[in-house]
């Protein structure tokens, strides 16, 4: 995402050519294209097609994502271990500093 992020759009060997250059174990085409094309059935890639091409475009801007992400995860956390997680996010949340413990609550309040 960060890629795309940067790039705006992308085809898949662009993005795979600039994420193998900073890995020590370059991954496929195919694997790329497969993490690509689920991205777009999710909704969080566009896809347009230029003549044999596909180029990708993320639909959410780095703080949507974030957001999406970080709400599946509590989700399957709690699906997962239910009382056991909100016990561990609510002892997190106590041992805040007050500040940063309102304005979690006021966002909180927002969503």
């Amino acid at each position: 995402m960060e890629e795309l992020w940067s790039q705006q759009e992308a085809t898949v060997r662009t993005v795979m050519d600039a994420l193998n250059k900073s890995t020590s174990k370059p991954r496929a085409y195919t694997t790329y294209m497969t993490i690509m094309a689920r991205l777009h059935k999710k909704g969080v890639l566009d896809r347009r097609r230029e003549g044999k091409t596909d180029l990708y475009a993320p639909t959410l801007d780095r703080d949507e994502f974030m957001a999406l992400r970080a709400g599946a995860e509590v989700e399957g956390l709690v699906a997962q271990y239910g009382e056991v997680a909100l016990s561990h996010f609510a002892r997190q949340v106590a041992s805040l500093d007050p500040a940063r413990r309102r304005a979690l609550q006021r966002l909180a309040r927002k969503s």
